[in-house]
């Protein structure tokens, strides 16, 4: 299909497109892509402004989102590196996801596990962390989504995508508050 419109495909068939498993596969892979970058920015500065952080230390936690801004630095070697063990396993794609996603994890866990007032070198690392391995996530999922369908699909793809991204940062600013 070209830059063209294919007229022949009804509304239901466009509608059957959302079921189909490869766009609902990334409707939950943008959740998790979109989930830790509002983490990094406004939660993570919230919890460490109100654990008693001074602000201007605070301000040096917005170095730890640098990933996705050079993210194109590393995109080619996730795209050429494949990785010991897990390649034979699951593929080029899909073991650099699931690398990616352990690393958000214990990121996560390892912020969650330390106080930013006694420890805000520890909490810094695992922000670094986060925002390595969750641009890293955003490398694999763009060339997973490129790869995964042929062209007619790519729209409802990446519609899924940003709409589970953007439900993602709403669970991590909104979600967050309120647990708060």
């Amino acid at each position: 299909m070209g830059l063209t419109a294919d007229s022949s495909k009804s509304w239901g068939d466009a509608c059957r497109s959302f079921f189909n498993r490869r766009v609902i596969a990334l409707l939950f892979l943008g959740f998790s892509a979109g989930l830790p970058i509002l983490l990094i920015f406004s939660s993570l500065s919230l919890w460490l402004r109100e654990a008693g952080v001074e602000r201007s230390a605070v301000t040096f936690f917005s170095w730890a989102a640098l990933g996705y801004s050079f993210k194109f630095v590393w995109a080619p070697l996730v795209d050429r590196i494949p990785l010991p063990i897990l390649h034979g396993m699951l593929g080029r794609r899909r073991s650099w996801l699931l690398l990616s996603q352990i690393s958000i994890i214990g990121a996560l866990l390892f912020m969650a596990a330390n106080n930013p007032v006694d420890g805000l070198f520890w909490i810094a690392s695992g922000a670094v962390m986060l925002g390595f391995s969750s641009a890293t996530q955003d490398i694999v999922i763009d060339a997973y989504r490129i790869e995964a369908a042929d062209d007619d699909l790519q729209a409802m793809m990446s519609s899924a995508y940003i709409a589970g991204y953007r439900v993602g940062m709403l669970v991590a600013g909104a979600g967050t508050l309120a647990l708060a």
